[in-house]
């Protein structure tokens, strides 16, 4: 079916892109801060890794919830009220010091950001056919990065002219301009006046099978569920031990503070964000020529994988600028690796049923990140070396894709209502 005139799905794909943007920043300014806040109040190493712990924590068992929350009140309501949470819960970190107290604001904030990836995919099966699904979660994602990119630019700035609990207050109102948005303008396809009857053709260009009321006992009892919960468990502790601690490195291996973070991590991030949209469009593209799902899908993973692979040298170069690009060209590979995961539930399953796969995924990836933050809280305070997080990240996309080929090897649809 040819491309339609319309581009209204565009724009929910930029709210979309903007959302996830902005729980980057939000997330990510206490990492930017950290080095600050552990001279001053005199964090240990293991005591960091433990915010971050209750953090991943918190974001697993949202996980679980906002699946099934979103599979029954829609995208719209259940961004809204995701939204609402983290927003409250990252402002409320200004009135924090100690780390129970850091600790204590990190689980609202992550039980509301848990509800951002469920909501998004839903979103994108409710605006876009299979064939641009990959493309517009890859675009939605790059948002990580640009909120990364931001996050070391913004939080220097403010944190210099006001405080650092400034920070926390600043960043927290785009959010809510955000919400304002959001609410103005998503609905459903079929209750938007503006979407022309081409576009709502070619969105609805898929068929829909009629739904299932799903107990957690049929999802797990799925293959193609493992393969997606796997492969969350093993990627998503790279991710955020990078987004969590690359700060500390920087400032422990080459001496950077809180004025110096920006342009590495903007190199890392922007890389990232290369990563993310080539990995959707690569998918996509092959698709298009007429390559099967299962090898479309798969030929992607393992290209990214092997983009990740050279971080494990990370730790052995003397250059800044040689380290940001290695660890960047990493967090390239991990978001086009992402993307093409994160397209699985809406690949695989009926849109009623995907919900619950994203949640089940997200929550094994909070399951594992809750890990490797404990693991490496204990390495760095043990050692004071990042060569074996480096040493784990290279291998990890490798160990992920053989995962999910094991389990799905022919990466069709699930035979959920069976």
């Amino acid at each position: 079916m040819a491309k339609p005139q319309g581009r209204y799905r565009w724009l929910v794909c930029f709210l979309l892109f903007s959302a996830v943007a902005l729980s980057y920043v939000d997330r990510q300014v206490l990492g930017v801060l950290k080095p600050l806040l552990q001279e001053r109040y005199g964090w240990t190493e293991i005591g960091y890794g433990t915010i971050v712990f209750w953090f991943q924590a918190a974001y697993a068992s949202g996980y679980l919830v906002f699946g099934r929350l979103v599979d029954r009140i829609g995208a719209r309501v259940g961004y809204a009220l995701a939204v609402g949470i983290w927003t409250i819960a990252h402002m409320a970190h200004a009135a924090a010091s100690s780390v129970a107290s850091f600790a204590l604001a990190r689980v609202p904030l992550a039980l509301g950001e848990s509800g951002a990836f469920p909501a998004s995919l839903a979103a994108v099966a409710e605006w876009f056919p299979q064939r641009e699904r990959a493309l517009a979660i890859g675009l939605a994602n790059a948002g990580a990065n640009v909120g990364a990119i931001l996050t070391p630019l913004i939080v220097p700035v403010v944190t210099l002219a006001w405080g650092w609990r400034a920070a926390f207050l600043v960043t927290g109102l785009f959010t809510i301009v955000w919400l304002v948005a959001w609410l103005a303008l998503y609905r459903r396809p079929r209750e938007v006046a503006r979407l022309s009857a081409e576009e709502l053709a070619y969105i609805e260009a898929d068929p829909v099978p009629p739904p299932v009321r799903l107990s957690w006992r049929r999802v797990l009892a799925t293959r193609e569920t493992w393969a997606y919960v796997l492969g969350r468990f093993v990627i998503d502790p790279i991710w955020w031990t990078f987004l969590f601690w690359l700060p500390d490195f920087f400032a422990k291996r080459y001496g950077l503070d809180l004025k110096g973070f920006g342009p590495p991590l903007v190199l890392i991030y922007i890389l990232a964000d290369v990563g993310s949209v080539l990995g959707g469009w690569g998918s996509s593209r092959l698709l298009a020529r007429g390559v099967g799902l299962n090898r479309a899908r798969k030929i992607a993973f393992l290209v990214c994988a092997l983009v990740v692979m050279p971080v494990a040298l990370a730790m052995e170069t003397s250059s800044l600028w040689v380290a940001a690009l290695l660890i960047g060209f990493a967090c390239a590979g991990h978001q086009g690796f992402s993307v093409n995961l994160y397209a699985l539930p809406s690949d695989l399953f009926p849109r009623w049923a995907a919900g619950s796969v994203i949640g089940l995924g997200g929550a094994a990836g909070g399951i594992g990140s809750m890990l490797m933050a404990q693991a490496a809280g204990w390495i760095l305070q043990a050692t004071g070396s990042y060569r074996p997080i480096f040493l784990m990240a290279a291998g990890a996309y490798f160990v992920a894709f053989a995962l999910i080929h094991l389990v799905t090897p022919r990466y069709a649809p699930a035979r959920i209502d069976r």
